[in-house]
């Protein structure tokens, strides 16, 4: 890729770059409120953002930091840029970021059919965990819940 990314928090002034790559990404995409709810209200909410070298995003992670516990929301990347590590990055910095909060377990959800996310998860060590049935309410398509431990 020719283009530095670098990785940073989410702040409100990402909010209109972080919208345009979740509908693109998501058959049921979060609202502008949705996200500014977790930017302003939600103290559990923390977001990195992917950003190329001319300062637009291009992709983004969300998660819940609780106790010690992790929850990853929702993680995107821009169309043109997919299969060029970016997930892979945001997945990475979201870890060190729970890792530096204390977190010794992160939990997340994939679509059963969405084999690329889940290949991805297992290179960073993530486990099945279970099946949540209907979980996605565009489809009823099932989750998978899948999990890791930090040393």
């Amino acid at each position: 890729m020719d283009d530095m990314i670098t990785y940073r928090k989410m702040t409100e002034a990402d909010i209109d770059g972080v919208l345009k790559i979740e509908q693109e990404a998501f058959s049921l995409p979060w609202t502008r409120d949705a996200f500014v709810q977790e930017m302003t209200t939600n103290l559990h909410a923390y977001y990195v953002v992917a950003e190329n070298s001319e300062g637009k995003i291009v992709g983004f992670c969300g998660m819940w930091i609780v106790v010690d516990e992790s929850h990853i929301t929702n993680v995107a990347v821009t169309e043109q840029l997919k299969g060029q590590g970016i997930g892979e990055g945001l997945m990475r910095e979201a870890i060190r970021v729970s890792k530096e909060s204390g977190v010794v377990l992160m939990t997340l959800e994939a679509r059963v059919s969405n084999t690329v996310a889940q290949n991805l998860y297992r290179k960073l060590d993530f486990q099945n965990g279970g099946i949540r049935k209907g979980y996605y309410t565009d489809n009823q398509e099932n989750a998978l819940v899948m999990w890791v431990k930090f040393k």
